[in-house]
Parts: structure tokens; sequence; C-alpha cells
């Protein structure tokens, strides 16, 4: 690891031990967390402006002050290292995971001190097991070397659903059901709950989910979790070690220090590497990208899928939360899919929605229902089987999607394919558009060198979380839940 102004999380080379971090300046950042006061450590990290990276942006310090304020008399608090990555287009957390897995652990024993967290877990996909493997080994160099002194660090092995991702779904998982997200936050209710019988669950004890609120914070009856991206935990040990000043040296006032990027789809090459926050987009798809396939002009870029896509003319734009913000998108994960002139925008749209829709979990009847339906008018419009219904249709359920809404799902589908429908008009199709590319959105599963390779069994993936040839028409929420039931 090298703390320099351009390089502060990805290692130009993979570290291959606990003493090779140790060697590059690792282990300062919790050495000074543990000879100060939680509430000093929260203090620095909220001077230093560290912002989530795993999406929403959120204020890390905030984040901690709010867990450690609602610490519970029941049980501990556990953290959680969110490292489920699983948005399309983004290969950032496993690639961090891969090259340095110390610094996020590191990063993990200093918020646990700082939330008085005694458990930390590493959240991952079964199907990370490279990441598994590496994450494994440091935590048994960790041990072995006293860092984990009073703090228990394991592993979590979760499910391939997109949904994994959030938080509160995540801690679903960690508790044993399945990831289907909650309306409580995870200050209110977080793992382990501390339950005299299930009916104190709710009325549906198979999952917490179905809990609209966790009861009174003086009287918590599940103990508060504080979850945090991979990314957002790699920044800390450095922020506490150098303080805030040499964390806000690069980057913005209101987006400080660095950000990792992923760029895919249609650029000369794919790949992962880290940049100041502010770095303009156009700048970050030329120098981890290498631009545009030759002979090609990029038409759009997408955040994911989850916030809305940006167009050419807006690619000056700074890689910043309040610069995409003031363009009406979200930076997200970073991971960004590029769009060229040879790119069906309307295919672009029925794959994201085909993808949203899918991964609802059906908790939300409107989310689930309109996205499926969304999807397959924007399918026939692409097939050249649409009539002027379908765009209506469309239009319709975008407005209803999310109603009732417990997670940011309906509204990510919302945003993505209307704003890619903006770009596409209202004018007829083309009549080139069979020279048109179908751009697949779905999961990275590896990087291989230059180029990004797609989970393509996603694409076979029925709304009812089968892969069976035909779906059932079932929403996961019903069929997951009632054979959870039966099975006790």
């Amino acid at each position: 690891m090298v703390f320099d102004e351009t390089r502060r999380l990805l290692p130009s080379t993979p570290l291959a031990s606990l003493d090779e971090y140790c060697d590059a300046g690792g282990g300062r950042g919790l050495a000074a967390a543990r000879a100060a006061s939680p509430d000093d450590v929260i203090a620095v990290v909220s001077d230093a402006g560290l912002r989530g990276r795993g999406g929403a942006g959120f204020p890390t310090g905030r984040k901690w002050a709010t867990v450690a304020a609602n610490r519970s008399p029941a049980a501990p608090t556990t953290l959680v290292v969110n490292a489920a990555e699983g948005e399309p287009g983004t290969f950032k957390d496993r690639a961090i995971l891969r090259a340095n897995p110390y610094v996020v652990l590191e990063g993990a024993l200093v918020a646990a001190h700082a939330v008085g967290a005694p458990d930390v877990v590493v959240a991952m996909k079964a199907s990370f097991r490279k990441e598994a493997l590496r994450v494994r080994a440091a935590i048994k160099e960790l041990d072995a070397a006293g860092w984990c002194e009073g703090t228990a660090l394991t592993t979590l092995a979760g499910p391939d659903e997109y949904l994994y991702g959030e938080e509160t779904a995540l801690l679903e998982v960690l508790d044993g059901r399945h990831p289907f997200p909650r309306i409580a936050p995870p200050f209110r209710w977080g793992a382990l709950e501390v339950v005299e019988s299930p009916s104190d669950l709710g009325s549906d004890a198979a999952s917490a989910a179905r809990v609209q609120l966790a009861g009174p914070t003086d009287a918590t009856v599940g103990p508060p979790t504080l979850v945090n991206n991979t990314e957002t935990l790699a920044n800390v040990p450095g922020i506490v070690a150098r303080g805030p000043s040499w964390f806000r040296a690069v980057g913005t006032a209101d987006s400080p220090g660095t950000v990792v990027c992923t760029v895919s789809g249609r650029t000369a090459r794919h790949g992962v590497a880290e940049v100041p926050m502010g770095t303009p987009l156009a700048e970050v798809l030329r120098s981890i990208g290498g631009g545009p396939v030759a002979g090609h002009e990029l038409t759009a870029v997408l955040p994911g899928v989850a916030n809305r896509v940006v167009p050419r003319d807006r690619l000056a734009t700074p890689v910043s939360y309040e610069a995409f913000e003031a363009i009406g998108s979200g930076v997200g994960s970073a991971g960004f899919i590029v769009c060229d002139d040879t790119t069906d925008l309307l295919a672009v749209a029925a794959a994201a929605a085909r993808f949203l829709a899918v991964e609802s979990c059906g908790q939300c009847t409107p989310c689930k229902q309109d996205g499926l339906a969304v999807a397959d008018h924007l399918t026939e419009l692409v097939q050249g089987r649409g009539v002027d219904t379908d765009v209506e249709t469309v239009a319709e359920r975008l407005t209803t999607i999310t109603t009732g809404a417990r997670c940011f799902l309906a509204t990510q589908h919302q945003r993505v394919v209307e704003s890619l429908l903006e770009l596409v008009g209202t004018a007829a199709r083309p009549t080139t558009v069979a020279s048109l590319r179908h751009l697949p959105i779905l999961p990275i599963a590896d990087l291989v060198g230059d180029e990004a390779v797609l989970d393509e069994r996603q694409a076979a993936k029925q709304p009812d979380w089968t892969y069976d040839a035909v779906d059932s028409g079932r929403s996961p929420a019903d069929r997951l839940d009632e054979h959870r039931t039966e099975a006790r």
C-alpha cells in the first residue's frame, strides 16, 4: 500500500502479506484509534468528510455517531463490511479485496472500536471465491499478529441476489433469512434479534423484513448494526493515521478523497482504477477505459442501474456527489457502463428494466409487477412488435412502480429507464436499428486482463429467483417465505 495523493487504496501490485502491508505504513490507523476515545475517532472521520462509497454517499461519521448513540442494553453492536457488490458495471470492491484486504480489515477494526462492536462480519457473495480466500487468509494473519484483540472477525457467504447488497436485506441474510429489505434501518433493528417469542417479530416470524419498525428506541428489540461498504472502510486507516487534512488534500470540498471507478461497455478496454474525486467523467473514461472503441463516439454512460444515465453532452461533469446530483444523476458505486453510436439505447433500457424487475423481491407488489410490465413492453418495442399502447403502458407503470417501496430498487428502475427513454425520444426507431448492438446489462463476474467478464447466468434467471425453464409466477417474497414456513 502506498499512501500518496493518487493511489491510496489500490496498490500498484497486490500486497502478499501483512508484513508487506505494515512495511508500507499499514497498522498506524488502528494504533492511533486505540490510543484515542471512540468519540474522538468518530470526530476525526466526520471532519475528514468521508462519504459512503456504496452508492448513497451518506456521511460516514454521522452514520457511526448514530449507531454509537443507539447502543442496546440487550446485546452488543455488530459491524458488517458490505462486500456483496452486484451492481452491473462495478468491480471496485472486489478489486480492493484482491489487492489489499488488510486496509479494509484495519478500517473495520477502527470502526468496531468507534462504535463498540465486538463482532465484525465481512459479507460477500458465495460466488466471490477469490476474494473470500484472500479475506480469510488476511484475518488469520491479523489474528496471529494480535490485531483482533477483543474483536472477532468472521466472513459470511451469501446469495447472488442483487438485493443482498442492500444493507437491511444483508442483515436478513446474516440472521439466516432471505435478502428481503426491511423498513427499519440498521441503527433501529440490526442483526441478532433478542426476542421473547417468535410472535415478537410480528405477524410473519419467517422474516423480520415484514416488521414495519423495530420498536421504541428505549426498548430496542435488536441491537444496532453498523453496515459500511468495502471501499468506505478502506479509507478509514489513512484518515485516522494522517488526519482529515491529508484526506481532503484531494477531491472536492463536498466529496473529498479518491474514488475507485470501474469502466466497462463500449470502450477500448475495461478496468478499475482510483482517481481523485472531482475528476471529469470524460477523463475517467479515457484514463481507465482508453476512450471509445476506435472509429466510434460515446453517446451515453450508465452509472450502473441506480441513477439516471449521463448523456454525451454531460461527460465533462466531475465525478463527485454534488456534480452528479446537479445534473440529475448520481455517482452510485462509480461503475460506468459506456454506450457508443452502435448501442441500441432502447435495448439497454429493456435490459436494465429486466435486470431490476427480476431482482425485485416482490414484498412491494408495484415494484415487482410494474417492473415486469415495463420490461416486457420495452422488449416488445425492441423486437419490432411494439405498438403505441406499449409506450403508453411503460410511461404509466413508471409512475406507479415506486408506490409503497421499502427500498431504493423501484426508484432506480424509474430513474434509469425514464432517462434512457428520454434519450431515445418518441420518434420512430430508425430503419438501421438492425445494425445496432444490444449491450448486456449484467453484473461483472470477473475482470480478466482488460476485459470485464459478465455473469451470463443472470440472463437466464427467472422473476421468481429460480433458473427453471418456466417462471412460477410467484414473487420471491411469497414463494421463499412459504417454503421456509413449510420447512419449520
